[in-house]
C-alpha cells in the first residue's frame, strides 16, 4: 500500500497551480497513513477472561491499521462485532451461562424477585398489614403451593399487625383475615406458622390456625389478640353506623370462637382477655395455647443437659426422706 502511494518529493516545475495543490494534498495523506501505521496503539489492562477484550487487544497489537482505517459502522451493527467468527462472544455477562445457581457473581439470568424465591421453599411470607393486595397474594400463593405438591407441608411466616396498623388505625376489614383463614383450612397440606415479629388480631387466628404441634414462635416475637374496631364512619348516617358496629360485633363473636376452638381454651376465657388488648410474649402464647413450640437454636440440646431435680439434690447433699418410711 505504501509502495503505491509512494510519490516523488521533487516535482516538474509546471503552470498550473491546481497540479500542485492536488500533489501536496496526496503527500500529506501519504504522511498521516505512514504516521498511523507507525504509531504503537497503548493496551490498557483488561482481564484475561474477558474474551471480547482479549481478541481486541491481540487485533490492536498486531495490525493497528484494521482499527484505525474503520470504514463508517452502519447504525444497525455494533462496532467491532466482524472481529468475530462467533457473534455469541459479544453477548452481555447476564447471558453469558456461568452456573445454574442464583448464587453466583454472573447468573445466567437476572434473579426472580424474593418472594418468588420464597415461595419456591414454600413459604409464604405475610410481613404487612392484611389488606386486600396482601389476602390475594397470599391465598393466590396458597392454592399454587397446594396445586404444585398437596403432600409437601407449606410455611406461614407471620409478622403482621392483623387488620389494622401498629397505631391501632383500621386498614383492612375483618373479612380479609377470615379469607386467609378459611383457605388455610381447605388446604390438603400441613400448615407450619411460624410468627417472627408480630401477629396482633387476625394475624394471631392465622397464628393458631396452623396444624397442631406445628405452630412455632420466635422467641423475641409478640402475640396480641383484641377486639376488632369499628373503621372510621366519616360523614355517613347514623343508620349505617349502627348496622356497621353490629357487623364488627359479629365479627368479634366469630373471632372469639376461632380463637377458642385453636387455643382450647373456653370462649368465655377467650371473652374475657380479649376485653383490653392482651399481648403475649412467646412463652405466654404458649401457656395460652396460641402455639405449640418456641423456636430457640439450641434449646435442645440446653434441655438435654439440665440435671433432673434428683440429680440437683445429690450433687447439694440433700437427702431425700421417703414418705413410706415414716
Amino acid at each position: 500500500m505504501a509502495t503505491s502511494l509512494h510519490l516523488p518529493i521533487s516535482i516538474a516545475a509546471t503552470s498550473s497551480s491546481s497540479l500542485r495543490a492536488r500533489n501536496t494534498r496526496k503527500f500529506a495523506a501519504f504522511c498521516s497513513i505512514n504516521a498511523k501505521a507507525n504509531v504503537k496503539i497503548p493496551i490498557p489492562p483488561i482481564n484475561p477472561k474477558d474474551p471480547f477484550l482479549s481478541r481486541l487487544s491481540s487485533v490492536a497489537a498486531n495490525s493497528p491499521e484494521t482499527l484505525l482505517n474503520r470504514p463508517v459502522q452502519n447504525s444497525d451493527s455494533l462496532p467491532y462485532l466482524d472481529l468475530f467468527d462467533e457473534p455469541k462472544l459479544m453477548a452481555t455477562p447476564a447471558q453469558v451461562e456461568r452456573s445454574v445457581s442464583y448464587n453466583e457473581h454472573r447468573p445466567r439470568k437476572p434473579p426472580p424477585d424474593l418472594p418468588s424465591l420464597l415461595l419456591h421453599g414454600r413459604i409464604v411470607y405475610i410481613g404487612m398489614p392484611l389488606v386486600p393486595a396482601v389476602t390475594e397474594l397470599v391465598v393466590a400463593e396458597l392454592m399454587y403451593l397446594q396445586w404444585m405438591d398437596p403432600k409437601q407441608p407449606i410455611y406461614i411466616y407471620i409478622n403482621s399487625t392483623g387488620t389494622t396498623r401498629d397505631d391501632g388505625e383500621t386498614v383492612g376489614m375483618e373479612s380479609e383475615g377470615f379469607a386467609i383463614y378459611d383457605a388455610m383450612m381447605q388446604l390438603k397440606n400441613e400448615i407450619h406458622t411460624v410468627a417472627v415479629g408480630a401477629a396482633i388480631g387476625q394475624a394471631c387466628l392465622l397464628l393458631s390456625a396452623g396444624t397442631k404441634g406445628k405452630r412455632f414462635m420466635m422467641p423475641h416475637a409478640k402475640a396480641m389478640i383484641q377486639q376488632p374496631r369499628v373503621p372510621s364512619s366519616g360523614l355517613m348516617p347514623a343508620s349505617d353506623v349502627l348496622i356497621r358496629a353490629k357487623e364488627v360485633m359479629t365479627n368479634r363473636d366469630i373471632l372469639i370462637k376461632l380463637l377458642a376452638k385453636h387455643t382450647g381454651n373456653s370462649v368465655e376465657a377467650v371473652t374475657n382477655v380479649m376485653r383490653r388488648p392482651y399481648y403475649m410474649d412467646s412463652t405466654t402464647a404458649k401457656e395460652f395455647g396460641v402455639i405449640d413450640k418456641i423456636l430457640w437454636r439450641g434449646q435442645e440440646k440446653i434441655m438435654a443437659d439440665v440435671a433432673s431435680p434428683e440429680e440437683w439434690d445429690k450433687k447439694a447433699g440433700v437427702k431425700v426422706v421417703d414418705e413410706l418410711s415414716l
